[in-house]
């Protein structure tokens, strides 16, 4: 019999296959005492030779999908394998002591591990210390005969089920296989559920308990669209959801109709339905949906897909790809936004009792001026090639704001005086999404050029609530009349400025939140490019009229999230 679990949907879409359990399998031991330790030694010996195979395939697949520099990794573990010290040693161990494999395996990987770590004056060789406990793991894994779940290898169709995804995770997601995933933690604004929009791909977050209901190869449906998941279903269920798909994919192909047309409501005014980026690679789904510009680049992406800092030249490239690609069409770049939950390997950040409330974004940018500094001249050259215009995350005071202005000048500067092409028509404005920003928006209007509201860190600053926390998820509130006074507070400042708001929260793609905003004049909806279409069809059917007395009954006349809900849907017969 079928059961049924529910969680929170996160990238719409139905998708019927098995599932792939990427979870941690249980790699503890007991420590025993051998007295063949030949027979240990040949133990270790094919464990050795049957990871040397498995990082063989995932090198070459990684760098089918990834691309050399990525693949590189997985040479690196390849050595440590070959490392005769390191292997030597294990053996040694087994002969000497006369104990197990994986006891013998355990003592010399921690001892190696230590040795890299206490290198504080070589980062390289520190960081060769997790390359060990990779390389550990799979050896271990081998001897206990534990398969390591990896989704470089899959090669059917599935759906991943985990605790949780992270975005590196996500990014090495083969769509061709993967079919969608579903995940115990994380809400509709974290990185996995955004990366699963990018990658057009059905996913349900916030489950809480998939992985203890699901086993391995168990059929699942996936109901991205309503949060439903069926293990086990029965004929009949796949027969429905089977059906429920086809509609699903009608009812694209009926958006897809309005790819080239401009976005234009019932009574005839236009507004940018702009996309979300990650990577070049996401170009994709932003010219095959018809976005008329990119909303927000993250170019965070760049430094997480990276072994060490990407240089000037590597950003310069990937900006040129993204500008050139969209022709006239604007393209908003978010500086490096690193921190919270972002986090880099090469870039050790101090520990934080609240990370999202810390060192972070625009703060790391002042502090780390190299590092911000590089990416502003990439900027700067690849402006020519395109419609820039760049903003910088995490803007809590106009200082912060004008000292980041001022660096973006004098890199400016330092390339004109070299010849370098830079172009004379790049917008500079701030991500609003810390409430200070906010509320002093009218200030801050007139030194910028534009604003970019990120609802999805202005939501959980505004509700003192953190968004990646199931235990008070339940305050993500895009609709709650404060959070909509807030944005109405922002846009209204702008355009008394003759300034231009945008939104690139995940609330700008939000069927009930676009009629609000509509109401509230927010110019530029930036949002996953697998919902443009979806918002271009919801806006031809309003009128800028009807929305603005919705809104303003919204911010004045409502108390609660749900109220705001009900009364939009019963208005535009959602």
């Amino acid at each position: 019999m079928s059961e049924q679990l529910k969680g929170i949907a996160a990238s719409d879409g139905i998708a019927i296959a098995k599932a792939y359990r990427l979870v941690e399998p249980d790699l503890s031991f007991n420590k025993q005492a051998v007295d063949d330790t030949e027979n240990e030694t040949k133990r270790l010996e094919t464990a050795i030779s049957k990871s040397n195979d498995e990082l063989q395939i995932i090198r070459d697949k990684a760098k089918e999908a990834l691309g050399e520099e990525e693949a590189q990794v997985f040479d690196a573990h390849m050595m440590i394998l070959a490392d005769p010290e390191f292997t030597g040693a294990v053996k040694q161990k087994i002969v000497d002591e006369k104990v197990n494999a994986e006891a013998a395996l355990d003592e010399v990987s921690s001892q190696f591990v230590s040795m890299f770590e206490a290198m504080t004056d070589n980062k390289y060789m520190q960081e060769r210390a997790a390359d060990v406990r990779d390389v550990t793991k799979r050896i271990m894994s081998h001897l206990l005969g534990v398969e390591l779940p990896n989704p470089a290898l899959i090669d059917k169709e599935v759906i991943i089920v985990a605790k949780d995804l992270t975005p590196s995770d996500t990014a090495q997601l083969n769509k061709n296989f993967v079919k969608a995933f579903v995940t115990d933690l994380g809400g509709r604004t974290a990185h996995s559920a955004i990366m699963a929009r990018s990658l057009e791909i059905p996913a349900i977050v916030g489950s809480e308990n998939i992985t203890t209901e699901a086993t391995e190869d168990e059929m699942i449906i996936v109901d991205g669209i309503n949060g439903d998941i069926i293990l086990d279903p029965t004929d009949a269920e796949i027969a429905e959801y089977q059906e429920k798909a086809k509609a699903f994919a009608a009812q694209k192909a009926e958006w897809n109709k309005l790819k080239n047309e401009a976005t234009v409501t019932a009574d005839g005014k236009h507004y940018t339905i702009a996309a979300n980026i990650g990577t070049p690679k996401d170009l994709t789904g932003v010219l095959d949906n018809g976005a008329e510009a990119i909303g927000l680049y993250r170019t965070e992406f760049l430094y997480m897909d990276s072994a060490e800092l990407p240089s000037e030249d590597d950003q310069f490239q990937a900006y040129k790809t993204v500008l050139e690609s969209m022709g006239d069409k604007p393209v908003v770049v978010r500086t490096m936004d690193i921190g919270g939950d972002k986090h880099l390997p090469y870039l050790p950040l101090p520990e934080e009792m609240n990370p999202f409330l810390g060192y972070r974004a625009i703060r790391i940018s002042l502090d780390r001026q190299e590092i911000f500094r590089t990416q502003l001249r990439a900027l700067l050259r690849a402006s020519v090639h395109g419609k820039l215009q760049i903003m910088f995350p995490m803007i809590a005071t106009l200082p912060e704001f004008r000292q980041a202005k001022a660096i973006f000048e004098e890199e400016k500067a330092k390339l004109v005086a070299e010849g370098t092409p830079v172009s004379d028509d790049i917008q500079t404005g701030i991500m609003i999404e810390i409430p200070a920003a906010a509320v002093l928006a009218d200030q801050f209007a007139k030194e910028v050029d534009f604003f970019s509201i990120g609802t999805n860190d202005l939501i959980q600053y505004t509700m003192a609530a953190d968004r990646g926390n199931e235990h008070v998820s339940y305050l993500y509130q895009p609709y709650n009349p404060s959070i909509l006074r807030l944005v109405k507070n922002v846009i209204d400042a702008a355009h008394k400025e003759g300034k231009w708001t945008g939104m690139c929260g995940e609330a700008a793609g939000d069927s009930i939140m676009a009629p609000l905003l509509l109401g509230m004049g927010l110019d530029e909806y930036s949002m996953s490019a697998t919902s443009v279409l979806r918002v271009r069809s919801l806006m031809k059917r309003l009128s800028t009229a009807d929305m603005k007395v919705l809104a303003d009954k919204a911010m004045t006349e409502m108390t609660t999230n749900d109220e705001v809900a009900e009364m939009v849907k019963k208005a535009t017969n959602q």
